[in-house]
């Protein structure tokens, strides 16, 4: 009887420990929601799955949940209000409906985040609250190309870690319809690469704003596979990530 009670005891006790574990890994982990989304009706870039797995391996590191989707009806109130950001990975064409549009620009009025990379910028063209919203649309790019990115804000948490001068191999997209109330980061010196119809002096190639009552940054960079292999642009990204999340002041 005596040994009986001894193995409920310890059995109790080995619950409560599981239980504070348990507990205490919740507390470590998801300290915000990510939906990695990757529709495309245009050009289908190959690094979409690098860029999927890169911050997969970011939210491993950093503590954060990601859901990846390629499926436009997931945007409805009741299933974006699960996340605290959308990451718009190389989405391209018109992927939404007005409904799913409706959800969208509640999400993002709610207080929500949004990171555009590379192609989100091709993406929605007829929508004007998108084109605002991310920040330009891309008009044109040369060949793939090494070049010296200029990073002229390093007052954000994607540009805290990056050089004044970087030398960056990439698709280098020129735009249209460039919003100018956003605060850009990073431009691009067409003096250091063959950038044919490009954007002149001014260049940006990655920028934040608020919008909507939202938070948004968007970074040109990523068009190769190799691009998320490399330490300085992962935290680049994760720098915008994290703040489209928590939007904590960044002066």
């Amino acid at each position: 009887m005596k040994k009986t009670k001894n193995l409920y005891a310890l059995l109790f006790m080995l619950s409560l420990l599981l239980g504070f574990s348990l507990e205490t890994y919740a507390q470590q982990r998801g300290q915000f929601r990510v939906l990695i989304f990757s529709k495309t009706q245009g050009f289908r870039h190959q690094a979409i799955p690098e860029a999927a797995a890169a911050i997969k391996r970011l939210s491993k590191e950093h503590l954060f949940d990601v859901y990846v989707s390629e499926d436009a009806a997931l945007f409805n109130d009741e299933n974006l209000a699960r996340y605290d950001v959308i990451v718009m990975n190389n989405t391209t064409g018109t992927i939404f409906n007005d409904e799913q549009r409706a959800a969208f620009q509640r999400f993002v009025q709610s207080g929500k985040g949004v990171v555009g990379i590379h192609s989100a910028t091709d993406t929605e063209y007829e929508w004007e609250w998108y084109n605002k919203m991310i920040g330009a649309q891309f008009k044109n790019h040369p060949h793939n190309q090494t070049l010296k990115l200029d990073v002229v804000n390093r007052n954000h948490p994607s540009t805290y870690h990056l050089p004044e001068k970087w030398v960056w191999t990439d698709e280098l997209y020129a735009f249209k319809n460039f919003n100018e109330s956003v605060t850009v980061l990073i431009t691009a010196d067409e003096r250091t690469y063959d950038a044919k119809d490009g954007m002149g002096e001014f260049h940006p190639m990655a920028w934040y704003h608020e919008y909507d009552g939202g938070r948004v940054f968007y970074t040109a960079l990523g068009h190769l596979e190799s691009n998320y292999e490399d330490p300085y642009f992962l935290k680049h990204l994760y720098g915008g990530i994290w703040w489209a999340a928590k939007g904590f002041p960044i002066d």
